[in-house]
């Protein structure tokens, strides 16, 4: 691979996740200030979808940071970020329904869910082991230990793969809850949607940048195996 084509291949792996990034917050921030009718709290909009699945143990908790917002499913609660649990914006309802999303895949044994949760630990290890395997077999051209890094990695990618259906999964039941149960207006629905696409965006962006990485040390692999 030429320096030229090096330079484009990495502008574009450090741009896919920078545009996502950039659509998800600047999504985020426009309907942060759009008002949902109802006037119903992030944490309200939760309560409400959670009560009505029959999910009455599984608590809603206010967390620090910004868009951390996420469902645990070893602890079994929704946690949502200070602005959205106490805001009352079309963002916050978006959010706020997407992580209860989660709480329902997890208490109807989603089987994606299952696989990434299963999948973590050894991603984790995978993810961190990779870097030493490929960095060796480049450096003392082992091709061996530079394979090994490679399927460690895949893992990674398998991983990111099935994030895809777990994440776009949670969205659509967001919807479908928060339209059936009138948490919004039907012109608010598209804007809830807005929201939890532009978020969708960056779970594929980070899978795109995996695979665009692996292909190329698969072909690095492959040149060295040809000298």
């Amino acid at each position: 691979m030429s320096i030229q084509m090096y330079i484009i291949y990495f502008l574009i792996v450090a741009l896919i996740p920078l545009w996502a990034q950039y659509r998800v917050k600047s999504t985020y921030s426009h309907y942060s200030k759009v008002a949902i009718r109802t006037g119903l709290t992030g944490a309200q909009v939760a309560r409400q979808i959670l009560d009505a699945n029959g999910l009455h143990n599984v608590p809603v908790q206010e967390t620090g940071g910004v868009l951390s917002d996420h469902y645990d499913p070893r602890k079994k609660a929704v946690f949502l970020s200070s602005a959205n649990y106490n805001g009352r914006s079309i963002a916050g309802t978006a959010v706020a329904a997407h992580e209860v999303g989660h709480a329902i895949q997890d208490a109807q044994d989603y089987a994606f869910m299952r696989f990434r949760s299963a999948l973590v630990p050894i991603t984790m290890f995978s993810s961190n082991a990779s870097w030493v395997f490929l960095i060796i077999g480049m450096l003392a051209t082992i091709p061996g230990l530079m394979l090994i890094g490679i399927v460690l990695m895949a893992i990674g990618v398998l991983f990111q793969l099935i994030t895809l259906p777990v994440e776009f999964d949670a969205s659509k039941r967001a919807l479908v809850q928060i339209n059936q149960l009138g948490l919004v207006e039907s012109d608010e629905l598209p804007q809830a949607r807005k929201v939890l696409s532009a978020a969708a965006m960056t779970y594929v962006a980070a899978m795109a940048v995996a695979v665009l990485e692996l292909l190329r040390l698969i072909l690095i692999f492959t040149g060295m195996n040809r000298n």
